[in-house]
C-alpha cells in the first residue's frame, strides 16, 4: 500500500508534537529560549520512460531542527532520530555552538504577540488511496498520449507521478506549539519533437493538493506534445526593441523578482533596487497585487510562517504603490520593523488582471512583437535591477503568432520594466505561489543575431 491514512498522519502529528515539546522543555531547563521545527513527509514517486517503468521510490523523511538562543547568541542543530536521547543530544549540540557564536542584538524568537496560537484550518490535506500500479499507469498514459499525438514526437524524457503527504510542526518557548497536515499530488511528462535534424523539448504538468483535481494524464501528454511541436524550426531575430509579452508561466518569474527585491534580507543588506521605495509608486497606477495566505486548499497557503508568525491578508501593491516590505523577525529588527509573516516565502500573491479574453487579447493589443514562453539562465543584479536572460518564444505580427524564435536574450532594468507594464490578462497561472496572467510590456531590448 502506497498511501498513509489520515489516522496514521494524526498519530505522526502527535508523535512529532511530543518530540517538539521534549526539545523545548530541555532547552528551557538549560536556560535557553528555543524554537523547533519538524516536517515529516511520506510519499510515492514513480517515473516511466517510453511507457516502461523506470523508477519507483517511497519516501519517509523527517528532520527535527532546533535553534537555541542563549542571551544574544544563537546555535543550531538537527536530528532525524526523534528518540528522546537523540533530541537531547541535538539540543546540547545547539547549546554548545551558541557558546562560540558572536552576540547579535537582533537574534531571538519572534515577538510573542505575532505568533499563531490559534491558526485556522486551511483544508490542506486530502487523502488519496492511489497505489503503485495506479501511479505507474497514470504516468504511462501521459507518455502514451504524448507519443501518439503527433508523428513529429519522436522521443520522451519520461513521465513522473508524485504523491506526498506531510505533517508540519513548529514550537517555541513562548508557548506556541502548532502543526497541520498537508498533501500534494503531481503528474508531468516531457517529450522531444523533431524537424529534419533539429530536436526540441517541452513539458507539461498538473499539480494540486487534491488528487481528483489533477488534470487527466491525456491532457498532460497532449499539452507536452503540443508545446514541443510548436517549438520546431525556430528562427533567430536581429537585435531590436519591441513590445514583449511574458506568457503567464514566465510572468510569475518577473513578479518573483519583485518579491526578492522587497524582502527584508535584501533591504537590510542594502542589496536591493527597491531600497527606500516603501509608499512610492513603482508600477503603473492600475497595477495591484494582494496576498491571501488563507485560501483553502491552495498550494502556497499557510496559517503561519517558518517562525510561527501568523500569516494574514495584505496588499502588496495598491494602485501601483508599494504597500509593504516582506519582513522576517531578524530582518525586521535590523530595519526597525515588525515581522510580516514572510519567513520561508510568500503566500498566494494574486496579480489583478486589467484585460479579459486571455492571451489572445494581449496578442491583438501588442500587434507586432515577441511572446516569451521560456526563460533560461539568469544575469540579474539585485542592487541595480539590471536584467538579462536567455529566452525563447514566438514572433507575433498583426496579433497572430507567426513562427517560433530561439537563441535570443531579453534585457532591461527591472524598475523600468515594472513601470512599463501595459496589461495583465485574465488567463491566470494557478500552479504557482504567484498567480498572474500574461503580462505585456511596452518595450524591451531583444538581442539576437
Amino acid at each position: 500500500m502506497s498511501f498513509v491514512t489520515k489516522k496514521e498522519l494524526l498519530q505522526q502529528k502527535e508523535t512529532l508534537q511530543e518530540a517538539v515539546d521534549f526539545a523545548l522543555k530541555f532547552a528551557k531547563k538549560s536556560g535557553a529560549d528555543a524554537e523547533v521545527a519538524v516536517t515529516k513527509v511520506t510519499g510515492l514517486s514513480v517515473s516511466t520512460r517510453l511507457e516502461q517503468t523506470e523508477n519507483i521510490e517511497f519516501n519517509n523523511d523527517g528532520t527535527l531542527g532546533i535553534s537555541v538562543y542563549v542571551g544574544k547568541r544563537k546555535g543550531n542543530a538537527s536530528t532525524s532520530d526523534l528518540q528522546p536521547k537523540s533530541i537531547q543530544q541535538a539540543v546540547e549540540s545547539a547549546l554548545a555552538i551558541a557558546k562560540y557564536t558572536s552576540e547579535d542584538e537582533c537574534a531571538g524568537l519572534a515577538d510573542k504577540e505575532l505568533l499563531a496560537f490559534d491558526p485556522p484550518d486551511l483544508d490542506l490535506y486530502h487523502q488519496s488511496d492511489i497505489n503503485v500500479d495506479q501511479a505507474v499507469e497514470m504516468a504511462i498514459q501521459a507518455e502514451h498520449s504524448a507519443l501518439n499525438f503527433d508523428e513529429r514526437i519522436v522521443n520522451s524524457d519520461g513521465a513522473t507521478f508524485n504523491s506526498h503527504t506531510g505533517v508540519r510542526m513548529y514550537g517555541n518557548t513562548h508557548g506556541m506549539v502548532q502543526g497541520y497536515l498537508s498533501s500534494r499530488y503531481s503528474l508531468s511528462t516531457s517529450v522531444i519533437s523533431a524537424y529534419n535534424d533539429q530536436l526540441e523539448r517541452d513539458y507539461a504538468y498538473t499539480i494540486s493538493r487534491e488528487f481528483n483535481q489533477l488534470q487527466s494524464p491525456q491532457w498532460v501528454g497532449e499539452q507536452s506534445a503540443i508545446r514541443a511541436v510548436k517549438r520546431l524550426n525556430p528562427q533567430k531575430l536581429s537585435t531590436r526593441e519591441v513590445p514583449v509579452i511574458f506568457a503567464n508561466e514566465v510572468a510569475t518569474g518577473l513578479i518573483g523578482h519583485l518579491a526578492g527585491a522587497i524582502s527584508g534580507g535584501a533591504l537590510y543588506r542594502k542589496a536591493s533596487f527597491m531600497q527606500d521605495k516603501l509608499g512610492e509608486q513603482i508600477l503603473p497606477n492600475w497595477f495591484e497585487i494582494s496576498e491571501h495566505p488563507h485560501l483553502l486548499r491552495q498550494l502556497a497557503s499557510s496559517p503561519f510562517d517558518s517562525e510561527g508568525v501568523r500569516t494574514q491578508d495584505r496588499e502588496i501593491i495598491k494602485a501601483g504603490v508599494l504597500e509593504t516590505y516582506l519582513i522576517t523577525t531578524y530582518s525586521g529588527r535590523k530595519l526597525g520593523l515588525k515581522s510580516t509573516g514572510h519567513a520561508g516565502g510568500i503566500h498566494n500573491w494574486l496579480v489583478k488582471p486589467n484585460r479579459t479574453g486571455g492571451l489572445d487579447t494581449l496578442l491583438k493589443e501588442m500587434g507586432t512583437g515577441l511572446l516569451v514562453t521560456d526563460m533560461m539562465g539568469s544575469a540579474i543584479n539585485g542592487v541595480t535591477g539590471e536584467y538579462s536572460r536567455g529566452a525563447s518564444g514566438f514572433w507575433v505580427e498583426n496579433g497572430e503568432i507567426q513562427y517560433p524564435v530561439a537563441e535570443i536574450t531579453i534585457a532591461g532594468r527591472l524598475q523600468d520594466m515594472y513601470q512599463n507594464l501595459v496589461a495583465v490578462s485574465d488567463d491566470v497561472e494557478l500552479r504557482s505561489n504567484i498567480q498572474t496572467g500574461a503580462i505585456l510590456l511596452e518595450s524591451l531590448k531583444v538581442s539576437g543575431e
